[in-house]
């Protein structure tokens, strides 16, 4: 029975994993660890690091479920978040610590592209993740099993096992897993709580297996064993990467196709939904839109890239590097098309950009669509306002303004409000697909918007007649889009990069409405 388990890194996969663990198995310790006093004091704090719906709920849920509420606990110190001396989660910066105690070890460690060196912009950066595994094996005085909860690439968990042989001192065995993560932003916590799969790889050997089964055992506390997949550790690596291509893949398709619309006169949501209701094909991930983001797609398929070069692959990685190109090409195409839109010049004229985060209920903007339009803008010469829910300003501004020449004074503004940001607007271009900026006939309802988690938290916050708890989504008041388009000035122009709008519904408030994949009207 496992007592202790360890997640080395608080980012967007440790601190939310951590959590959960905690969560779902009251009788196991999870200590996340990370080397910045910053991140772990904010995850000790009222407010975590980062931004998904129900996180806090179950923070506070677990730290409910602790005892001796004594607060002012510094971040090296092992005690739960908030100060709690006896729950079962805590963040600090005492790895070492966590190491020694830990029997199951989680590597949520950030491989981001390289950026110098053989490789370069493509394969992944192992330095931090190699340095953590070098630790492992100098302070690990017991059997240790190792998972790979970071996105690396094939045949990672070999090279690490040959580390941990070199580097520690041959008293220990390690036995080294493959549990990749399947996590999209803003829905993180839903997708721990009700995985659509669990992936383990393993060495086929009897250790291998033994390990493979003592982490099936966590996940069983709340997941069913039929989405437990066992299988070996190249093809568990390997899923990872092949996943998020293939989604991103489904993006860049049907993006090409709404290019086309858009020269045709076809409308690309008729398209999708004609090839969408194929059984073999679905409605996922047929949404167009103005390009994907985020951390994980073009890093993934970049890494894919990489391996197929170095197999002599060349015509597979120049198919996957094509769906980057595609990527970037619809970026540019949205750009060009307000342009085109707006007489051939931006320059002087205001535009309002709403939404800054790659997509709703995250503030991250790794990747986001959103800064190669704002730079763009900018570039030529136009005046912008950006409202985002969750984006701080710091980050809209440096995400903006980074290898551009200083803007012109006034030219780049962040708002509070979408209201703010709108008045005077002669366009607004709908970037991130936030709740909030849905037209009346597309708004989704407020009272189906809850998270339900599974009954394994004794809080007092729970409801009596639901053994769940119930976590609210994000919730701002919904756009009144009549009023946004009263404050406009002419020529009143709404670009809709999520094809999430009602355009007869725009066109009747007296303005032109442009989406993806579509004639403009």
């Amino acid at each position: 029975m496992v007592r202790r388990v360890a997640c080395i890194g608080a980012g967007f996969v440790g601190g939310p994993l951590g959590t959960v663990i905690a969560s779902q198995c009251p009788d196991i310790h999870t200590a996340v660890v990370d080397i910045n006093p910053e991140t772990v004091d904010a995850w000790n704090s009222d407010t975590p690091p980062l931004y998904e719906p129900g996180l806090s709920e179950i923070l506070l849920a677990v730290r409910e479920r602790g005892h001796n509420s004594v607060r002012g606990v510094s971040s090296n110190e092992g005690h739960c978040a908030n100060g709690l001396t006896n729950c079962n989660l805590t963040f600090s910066t005492s790895v070492e610590v966590a190491i020694e105690e830990a029997e199951i070890i989680f590597l949520c460690i950030d491989t981001p592209t390289k950026s110098t060196g053989p490789g370069e912009g493509l394969a992944l950066d192992m330095t931090n993740l190699e340095a953590a595994v070098r630790t492992i094996a100098r302070v690990a005085k017991t059997d240790k099993i190792i998972v790979e909860k970071s996105t690396v690439p094939c045949g990672t968990a070999g090279t690490l096992r040959d580390l941990l042989k070199t580097e520690a001192n041959g008293a220990c065995h390690f036995e080294v897993l493959s549990n990749p993560e399947f996590l999209s932003e803003g829905t993180i916590i839903s997708d721990l709580l009700y995985p659509s799969r669990i992936l383990i790889g393993s060495e086929m050997t009897p250790s291998g297996r033994k390990a493979s089964d003592k982490l099936a055992e966590i996940y069983r506390k709340w997941v069913p064993d039929d989405l437990i997949i066992h299988m070996d550790l190249w093809s568990s690596e390997l899923s990872k990467l092949a996943a998020n291509a293939l989604l991103a893949q489904r993006v860049s398709s049907i993006n090409s196709l709404a290019s086309i619309c858009e020269e045709t006169g076809a409308d690309i949501d008729f398209v999708s939904t004609a090839c969408g209701l194929d059984r073999r094909i679905t409605r996922a991930m047929l949404q167009p839109s103005l390009g994907w983001g985020g951390g994980c797609f073009k890093k993934d398929i970049f890494c894919l890239v990489y391996l197929a070069r170095g197999l002599g692959l060349e015509q597979v990685a120049n198919y996957w590097a094509s769906v980057v190109e595609i990527n970037e090409y619809q970026k540019a195409r949205f750009l060009n098309r307000i342009i085109s839109h707006m007489h051939g010049c931006v320059g002087k004229k205001s535009i309002a950009v709403l939404g800054f985060a790659f997509k709703k209920n995250t503030s991250d903007t790794k990747n986001s669509a959103a800064i190669t339009l704002v730079r763009g803008l900018l570039a030529e010469g136009a005046f912008v306002s950006v409202y985002d829910p969750l984006v701080p300003e710091s980050q809209i501004l440096a995400d903006s303004t980074m290898r551009l020449s200083k803007p012109e004074s006034g030219q780049l503004q962040i708002c509070k409000t979408a209201y703010q940001a709108c008045t005077g607007a002669e366009a607004v271009v709908i970037v991130t697909d936030c709740d909030d900026f849905q037209t009346p006939s597309r708004a989704i309802p407020r009272d189906t918007s809850n998270l339900n988690l599974p009954p394994t938290l004794n809080s007092p916050h729970m409801d009596e007649r639901d053994p769940g708890l119930n976590v609210p989504i994000h919730i701002h008041e919904s756009l009144d889009w009549r009023t946004v388009v009263d404050s406009m000035q002419g020529p009143k122009l709404i670009f809709d990069g999520r094809n999430m709008l009602d355009g007869e519904y725009l066109r009747s408030l007296g303005c032109r409405y442009v989406g993806i994949g579509k004639r403009a009207t």
